[in-house]
């Protein structure tokens, strides 16, 4: 309904409004149900007056649904399909949509009790932990990994791809004892520490090197703040570090910034990249869905959600995102 600077937003600052929707599909077009929305913490930043000269607005974000209607020759009715569109139950998909935003079919890889994967290992945060671990990171069999937020959406999917992919050390933080219990059992970590229990980068650094005393090879940072300082702290000769998130200053209206020695970085020929799920996720890179669908199938990945049902239930969901008691894991997601 407006703007949300700072802070953690609350479910009064959003509202759901019903509106009519013309139901004559023209040719080229077809007529969508969403079923599954997801709640990402990314859209927190959305919620921010630079991103806009207007506060109230519709929420748009990742969803997976099916095709009620069809007159497009690429997409039949019944179809499954992820996007990224409004948080709209139903609606009609032109031409112009879709060279607008993405969207991507799920025939053959997902059915009415699985299409929330669409949202999730199959979506952006599948195609995130996917892009990031194999073609950022570019793993070693033999080394060590630090992934934060790891019983998340995308972290319990880059610990779960690290160990089949030969990394010796998967080191894993979270919020609680249960979480860190979970990702060791579940999820294949070997170590995890609990962030609760730090109050410093330093008493980071120092748990991170209770595991491997050289230091770590790749870590993949989900949170930002203390992770990165002692991550990068007790980064290895050719470390490589993936910034995908950074969930710990989202709700700041100024996020604090990380010091770096970047001179360190020239000898040791350290990387750090940002990015985007985008080229995976849309195939311009790499064989996501084909791969991590097969690896679903075949019992290497594990898919965890949480789900909450009714729309109405969104606005909660997403704000639970940003409380420390908050006890989801894997992916949250809201059947609508």
């Amino acid at each position: 309904k407006h703007f949300v600077d700072s802070g953690n937003p609350t479910a009064d600052d959003f509202e759901i409004v019903e509106t009519e929707l013309k139901n004559e599909v023209g040719e080229g077009n077809f007529l969508i149900q969403i079923q599954v929305m997801s709640v990402d913490p990314y859209l927190r930043g959305t919620l921010k007056s630079k991103n806009g000269s207007e506060g109230r607005k519709v929420m748009t974000g990742f969803v997976a649904g099916k095709v009620l209607q069809s007159k497009n020759s690429d997409w039949k009715q019944g179809d499954f399909f992820g996007a990224a569109l409004p948080f709209s139950t139903f609606q009609l998909i032109t031409p112009m949509h879709l060279e607008k935003t993405s969207f991507w079919k799920l025939t053959g890889m997902v059915d009415e009790t699985t299409l929330s994967r669409g949202i999730g290992a199959l979506g952006m945060p599948g195609s995130t932990a996917y892009g990031g671990f194999i073609d950022i990171l570019k793993p070693n069999e033999g080394e060590t990994l630090f992934v934060s937020a790891a019983s998340g959406a995308v972290g319990n999917l880059v610990g779960q791809l690290a160990k089949f992919f030969g990394v010796k050390t998967v080191i894993g933080s979270c919020g609680g004892p249960e979480k860190c219990k979970l990702i060791k059992e579940k999820f294949g970590y070997d170590a995890a520490i609990d962030y609760k229990t730090v109050k410093s980068a330093k008493e980071l650094e120092a748990k991170l090197r209770e595991v491997d005393g050289e230091g770590i090879d790749m870590y993949f940072e989900n949170v930002g703040g203390m992770h990165f300082d002692a991550a990068f702290s007790c980064l290895k000769t050719k470390g490589r570090i993936a910034i995908c998130g950074t969930i710990s200053n989202y709700n700041d209206a100024q996020a604090p910034k990380n010091e770096i020695d970047i001179s360190s970085m020239i000898y040791t020929a350290q990387r750090i990249e940002g990015f985007v799920c985008m080229p995976w996720l849309t195939g311009a890179k790499g064989n996501f869905l084909k791969d991590m669908s097969g690896w679903i199938n075949e019992g290497k990945v594990k898919v965890e959600e949480t789900f909450v049902d009714g729309v109405e239930q969104w606005p909660n969901a997403f704000c639970s995102l940003f409380t420390s008691g908050s006890s989801h894991t894997g992916k949250l997601v809201v059947r609508v």
